[in-house]
């Protein structure tokens, strides 16, 4: 195990401050990730090194439409989440409960990560699939090391970083995909186990920063789905900047909530038009191929960049500027 960053002793314990939890952990105990261990006092960290997951996928399963478009993302997860969402789609490798310091998967070696990354030409390197938080300190010696071979990092994220932890990201992360899941903490607190004002606070972070900020919402039947809620996030992502893209998803029945019927097609389409009609420019339906999820300019509707599912067929950007008219676009190349 690696000794953990964020953290600092009181006594027998140690007291984590890399997550919203900010668990206070008793010696010989974990904390609510499952993977930060106190040991005599010294917090560590069982995820170090050791990926449940590792793919190279399309920039686009992030979800990341204005990041990097139509390039490759190496992609790495350990074990563990700090959320118990009931309706996890990926939870055979987050939703772990670790009774030792041990956690399945297999090594692979920082420098092995980035040289595995640059052999596949990625441009970036995404810490995705479960929590990147909980491997934090993995994930930030990676990117460190992919930065100055000039690859990107990118974080798909629950959001629940505390402060200290956004801060330990600038300059190292460049983009993130952040799941706002509700806007409502009852809902945070009944299926996620976790509080919404710290998500909101964390994107609040991330907009007025350097860092390329994306925003994925998974609507599930009867739990996040009513017109108002939708309102009120297409109207927050809108008062920070219209031009933060919002992926709304449609939830497939998994984990805990297999009872709960997909998402009718109709829900996402009300959602899409409740996001253009806050002020977002650019709002996109997940998991419905078929579904048009082009990049259009937003002052005069030429598509810039056009998708097929999970990947792009043309890119039609001058220079980050729409060639029919001129307007910025705020993507990233």
């Amino acid at each position: 195990m690696k000794e953990a960053r964020l953290y600092k002793r009181d006594g027998t314990k140690a007291e984590c401050f890399l997550c919203s939890h900010r668990c206070s952990i008793p010696e010989g105990r974990n904390g609510v990730c499952s993977v930060r261990w106190n040991q005599a006092g010294t917090l560590y960290t069982a995820a170090y090194g050791n990926v449940i997951a590792r793919h190279v996928d399309p920039i686009e399963k992030k979800p990341l439409y204005h990041f990097l478009p139509g390039s490759l993302s190496y992609s790495v997860a350990t074990a563990g989440c700090n959320f118990r969402c009931s309706f996890c789609q990926n939870w055979q490798i987050s939703q772990f409960r670790a009774s030792e310091p041990v956690l399945p998967g297999e090594p692979l070696p920082v420098d092995e990560a980035v040289r595995q990354a640059a052999e596949a030409r990625c441009s970036s390197i995404a810490y995705t699939y479960t929590e990147p938080t909980i491997f934090f300190e993995y994930a930030l010696d990676i990117a460190t090391k992919a930065r100055a071979k000039g690859i990107r990092n990118v974080f798909v994220t629950n959001g629940y970083q505390t402060e200290e932890a956004c801060q330990a990201m600038e300059g190292i992360i460049d983009a993130s995909n952040v799941d706002l899941k509700s806007f409502r903490d009852a809902f945070y607190r009944r299926l996620c186990k976790a509080r919404l004002e710290p998500v909101l606070e964390t994107i609040r972070r991330m907009a007025s920063g350097p860092m390329h900020l994306e925003v994925t919402t998974l609507v599930v039947p009867d739990e996040n789905d009513d017109e108002a809620e939708l309102k009120d996030i297409a109207g927050f992502l809108a008062s920070l900047s219209p031009d933060i893209p919002w992926h709304v998803s449609r939830f497939h029945p998994d984990h805990e909530s297999l009872d709960k019927p997909p998402t009718p097609e109709k829900t996402i389409r009300q959602a899409l038009d409740i996001g253009q009609e806050a002020g977002l420019r650019y709002v996109y339906a997940g998991n419905l191929p078929g579904h048009d999820i082009d990049t259009r300019c937003h002052a005069c509707g030429h598509p810039v960049v056009r998708r097929s599912y999970m990947g792009v067929r043309s890119l039609d950007l001058d220079g980050g500027r729409c060639p029919a008219c001129g307007a910025e676009i705020p993507v990233v190349l």
